[in-house]
């Protein structure tokens, strides 16, 4: 069970994560500025565990892998959207953050709320209200648990 962080439409990659950090040697020195422009406090409130959860369009912009990077260090356990820019989507999965569309979820739920997230079943709760959202299928599902698609296919390489 992880705390909501909700945002709007169109959320892209740069409002993740500016380029000016971009400059930082690691995602640890750049995850501190994580949404800093939308929501400058963002990084020290997020909990491993948390959500965020958006309208549509998310990750838009750049193709800059360092966006999903940044939440997935920060312990964001997933980003619920009703629809992702393509490239932020195939980004998320290769570094091994779930990324699930779900179209009734945002409208319904407020900042705050706490949510529980079933993967395998594709069913988000908060308030006691289930909201089925899209499931992914057992070869994606796959790459997650295993940290990602480069962590996927050095086990690949090992068996």
């Amino acid at each position: 069970m992880g705390n909501i962080f909700l945002f709007h439409t169109d959320v892209d990659t740069d409002q993740i994560i500016a380029s000016q950090y971009l400059l930082f040697p690691t995602i640890d020195e750049m995850k501190s500025h994580t949404f800093e422009s939308l929501d400058p406090d963002f990084a020290s409130r997020v909990q491993p565990g948390d959500f965020v959860v958006a309208a549509e369009n998310f990750g838009c912009g750049s193709s800059r892998e360092q966006a999903p990077s940044v939440l997935k260090a920060l312990g964001v356990q997933a980003v619920i959207a009703k629809s992702f820019a393509r490239i932020f989507y195939r980004n998320a999965i290769n570094i091994g953050l779930p990324v699930i569309v779900c179209k009734d979820l945002y409208d319904h739920v407020k900042a705050g709320n706490k949510m529980e997230l079933s993967l395998t079943e594709g069913i988000a709760t908060v308030n006691g209200q289930q909201f089925t959202c899209t499931k992914l299928p057992p070869y994606m599902q796959g790459i997650l648990d295993q940290g990602g698609l480069i962590a996927s296919l050095n086990r690949e390489e090992e068996e």
